[in-house]
């Protein structure tokens, strides 16, 4: 393990179990920068032994400026995150053994036997994984009930590690892309029609106020950041938390992210009512048919609309570049979801209308979706 130290590790791990911990074996879990570590049995006679786990998942900020996760600020982020879900009695995500902000080191609970359940779809294929990804939405949903309202609670304790806005993490992920690659769009000959530019208005109005929506997220609410087995699962990665509108997570369930080329209809699949039964346990407006729709189509739109961005670079790709095809059916399945809830007529019509104008502009991208499975991988 290349960084931190081993001994490191051993220290902060004897220091959370008062007692002796070494550790016997070390793997990097590549191509991440997390490493899971086999403990030693610690000596019998310690009054803690039988506490001390036969391993841990050390986590440690990449070094290469090139890449995410190289700010410290984000090792605060997870802390708090872990501390402030401990502390509400929430059991679905890993728990926080040690850390050292200082040298930007977190040691967590082991989930093994758990695994991703990403490996499990490509592997398995959506209907072998099946009941992960239904206790995916279940979890999901279950968070984002158990923290609803707890925004200060939060906030207060992630200030202790520094400075947080939380008005900019609430609007993190609110498509701030999408305006450059709009005009650029428009330059291609497909202009928004006012009725939808009024539509995309209350789009990012309901999502910057979310109300009682406002709940707890991980802020990467994917399919490779939820370890399972069977149905029992837990919700990881936890670098980018904050409090933002619950639907901006539930959007994965119907609109692919940077993973999957095509996803499965959550309506079809049962995926959305085991999240919206979950959420309604603790945010009793989900039930509402009209303000859980609005939010979902809401949610897939922009998260589309997001996906779209860096247009000049997709368009300037090769043909047959899996990513072409998926803003295409990023888009359309957007669509659907909004025309499956009865809202945003307009400015889904024009969300239709650019995927159109994308399957001609790119012939490689003008394909059936029928010919891809569910959770189709992008290369």
């Amino acid at each position: 393990m290349p960084s931190p130290a081993l001994s490191e590790v051993e220290s902060l791990v004897s220091e959370a179990f008062h007692t002796t911990v070494t550790i016997a074996r070390s793997e990097q879990l590549a191509p991440w920068s997390v490493a899971r570590c086999d403990l030693a049995e610690p000596p019998s006679e310690s009054s803690t032994s039988a506490l001390v786990p036969g391993s841990v998942i050390v986590k440690w900020l990449r070094e290469d400026p090139s890449e995410f996760r190289t700010d410290p600020a984000q090792v605060c982020t997870e802390r708090a995150a872990l501390e402030f879900l401990a502390e509400l009695g929430v059991d679905l995500v890993p728990r926080l053994v040690a850390s050292d902000l200082t040298t930007g080191v977190l040691v967590l609970e082991d989930l093994f036997p758990r695994v991703p359940l990403a490996d499990q779809i490509r592997r398995y294929g959506a209907a072998g994984a099946k009941t992960g990804l239904v206790s995916f939405a279940r979890t999901m949903g279950q968070l984002h009930a158990a923290t609803a309202g707890h925004a200060e609670i939060y906030y207060a304790r992630r200030r202790t590690y520094g400075p947080v806005d939380p008005q900019i993490e609430r609007l993190r992920f609110m498509g701030q892309r999408w305006t450059q690659t709009r005009r650029r769009i428009e330059g291609l000959g497909v202009t928004m029609p006012l009725r939808a530019e009024r539509e995309l208005a209350s789009v990012h109005a309901v999502l910057a106020e979310p109300g009682p929506f406002l709940a707890f997220s991980n802020g990467d609410a994917g399919s490779n950041n939820f370890l399972v087995d069977g149905d029992d699962g837990r919700l990881t990665d936890f670098e980018f938390a904050g409090f933002r509108h619950a639907l901006t997570d539930a959007a994965s369930l119907a609109v692919p992210g940077p993973m999957w080329i095509t996803v499965g209809d959550p309506a079809a699949t049962g995926l959305e009512d085991e999240y919206r039964a979950a959420l309604a346990s603790g945010v009793p407006e989900a039930a509402d048919d009209g303000a859980f729709g609005f939010a979902m189509a809401a949610s897939c739109h922009l998260m589309a609309l997001e996906r779209l961005g860096g247009f000049d670079r997709i368009d300037a790709r090769p043909a047959g570049d899996s990513s072409r095809v998926q803003r295409v059916f990023t888009l359309e399945l957007a669509a659907s979801t909004a025309e499956r809830h009865r809202c945003l007529p307009h400015l889904t019509g024009w969300v239709r209308e650019v995927a159109r104008h994308l399957r001609k502009r790119w012939p490689d991208a003008d394909v059936d979706p029928a010919t891809y499975p569910a959770y189709a991988p992008r290369t």
